[in-house]
């Protein structure tokens, strides 16, 4: 997790103990795996950038220059899709480094994340209640774009800031919003909103042994949780859940 701490990418090992993982790495708002063991960011200093860094060494591979990336996901097949908050559109990079708009009229594009299977695109709305979801074309392509996941915001506001997504193997998604860890289930209901001890969250990430720990970024803490779940890795091989309970 980048904790926004100096220029050092900081990993949390399972007894709570903290330690530098890249030293010198830039100032990221998104930091995700690839299937070719890099960690993908989304820089936001001078240069906002989209790069890949090896591990450990903390070279920089750059991606895309001049954009306006938030958060990103790659997926198994190599694609990187990234949201672009200001201009509200998905932007995406195939393996050989073409760049193409994805997905436009958005109010506020922030989290992203994949299906357990990657056959689905969700990104978060900052400014509304809703998760977008989008059919993933054979070429990496996004269509059947439909507000899917209906999220629960205070009743002084219209806006969740829904931020930080992930999902579980079974196909639940996990998204970071102003109330809380929005659990939903596959047919786009709210489950439960599991609260933060200070009120302050940005993003989620599962980890631990058996990726059944939730990890969520709360200002200069983090917290974890242990949940009887497992979580889905994007770069991983997919998987299909079972069919949604309704």
């Amino acid at each position: 997790m980048d904790l926004g701490k100096g220029s050092a990418i900081q990993k949390i090992a399972p007894d709570g103990k903290v330690s530098v993982f890249i030293e010198g790495a830039p100032k990221c708002s998104g930091l995700k795996f690839g299937p070719d063991g890099r960690l993908y960011a989304c820089t936001q200093g001078p240069k906002k950038q989209v790069v890949a860094l090896e591990v450990p060494s903390g070279r920089i591979t750059l991606l895309v220059d001049n954009v306006q990336p938030n958060d990103l996901v790659v997926s198994h097949q190599g694609y990187v899709y990234f949201t672009e908050t200001g201009k509200g559109q998905v932007t995406i990079v195939d393996a050989q480094g073409r760049v193409r708009v994805g997905a436009t009229g958005i109010h506020a594009p922030n989290g992203i994340t994949l299906s357990p299977d990657q056959s689905l695109l969700y990104v978060a709305d900052y400014r509304s209640h809703w998760v977008y979801s989008f059919v993933i074309q054979p070429d990496g392509t996004l269509g059947m774009k439909q507000r899917y996941y209906w999220l629960h915001v205070a009743d002084s506001s219209d806006w969740s800031n829904a931020d930080g997504m992930r999902v579980d193997r079974d196909g639940r998604l996990y998204v970071a919003t102003r109330m809380g860890v929005q659990v939903c289930d596959q047919a786009g209901r709210v489950q439960c909103i599991i609260p933060t001890p200070n009120g302050r969250l940005s993003n989620i990430s599962f980890g631990g042994e058996h990726l059944d720990t939730l990890f969520a970024t709360c200002g200069d803490k983090v917290y974890k949780r242990k949940l009887k779940v497992t979580g889905a890795n994007a770069w991983d091989k997919p998987n299909k859940p079972v069919a949604p309970r309704l």
